[in-house]
């Protein structure tokens, strides 16, 4: 079975590259279970500084792999039973708060789309740096389902104008634009010399003294991220569920504007 998630080691540097390029390295549950389980061993490990985060086969990550929701789309829950789909969405939440706690520095290397989810991991990491190819979207509100468990990290990043503008619209940028926006660092003609660059200059801080400014700015009020990831998981679940959504997505595949665009 063709490994989901590559880890490669070297020294004090770990790259983990997503690994579905058929599916523009979407995000399923073993993938976000793969990706928390690094986090993890990461966390438990002082030896280790920088991990680097990219995509393989030309896309950073396109988003949650919907084929796992599709019979979810559109039809409401029993409420009467507890709805499955919330711990999925509470599991993901889980990710981005794990990849924002790592002590070491995180730094995202991202070529083509870093689209919805796979925009929230870019709002996780310390450092991005994108190919000129790059493009960061949230389409989510243009389908009818609430982009809820990537907002609190897109507004850390981005600042509550900035969020909400990319947030609301569902907007698409481009490296220029995403780099002037704040969302990436530098664009680069070539990402591997750039990540190594920016970590031989990071090379100069303490990994000790690192971490417990990484962690002292987690804790800053103006710069935190909210647990909100219940609430988040029944607002994504309830949206997913939702008549809009079912439009939505229906537009979506038909190639047409849906019922509530002007």
């Amino acid at each position: 079975m063709k490994e989901r998630l590559l880890k490669h080691r070297d020294g004090a540097i770990v790259r983990w590259t997503l690994n579905d390029p058929a599916h523009r390295n979407a995000l399923d549950l073993d993938l976000v279970e793969e990706l928390i389980a690094a986090c993890t061993d990461a966390g438990a490990d002082s030896t280790l500084r920088f991990i680097v985060l990219s995509g393989s086969g030309g896309a950073f990550c396109s988003g949650g792999n919907v084929a796992g929701f599709t019979e979810a789309i559109g039809r409401p829950w029993d409420e009467g039973h507890p709805d499955p789909l919330i711990a999925q969405s509470k599991r993901f939440g889980d990710l981005l708060h794990a990849l924002s706690a790592l002590p070491q520095v995180l730094i995202a290397a991202v070529e083509g789309p870093a689209v919805a989810g796979g925009l929230g991991l870019v709002c996780c990491a310390d450092f991005v740096i994108a190919a000129p190819d790059a493009v960061f979207a949230t389409p989510e509100v243009t389908l009818g389902i609430a982009p809820a468990q990537i907002a609190p990290f897109v507004w850390r990043r981005l600042g509550d104008a900035a969020a909400r503008r990319l947030l609301l619209q569902g907007r698409k940028l481009n490296a220029i634009e995403a780099e002037l926006l704040g969302l990436v660092d530098q664009v680069s003609e070539d990402l591997a010399v750039s990540v190594n660059a920016l970590i031989d200059r990071l090379s100069r801080a303490a990994p000790g003294a690192v971490a417990l400014t990484k962690r002292l700015l987690g804790e800053l009020a103006g710069h935190a991220v909210l647990d909100v990831r219940e609430p988040a998981a029944r607002a994504f679940v309830a949206s997913l569920r939702s008549p809009e959504a079912h439009e939505g997505l229906a537009a979506f595949m038909s190639k047409r504007p849906p019922r509530w665009a002007r």
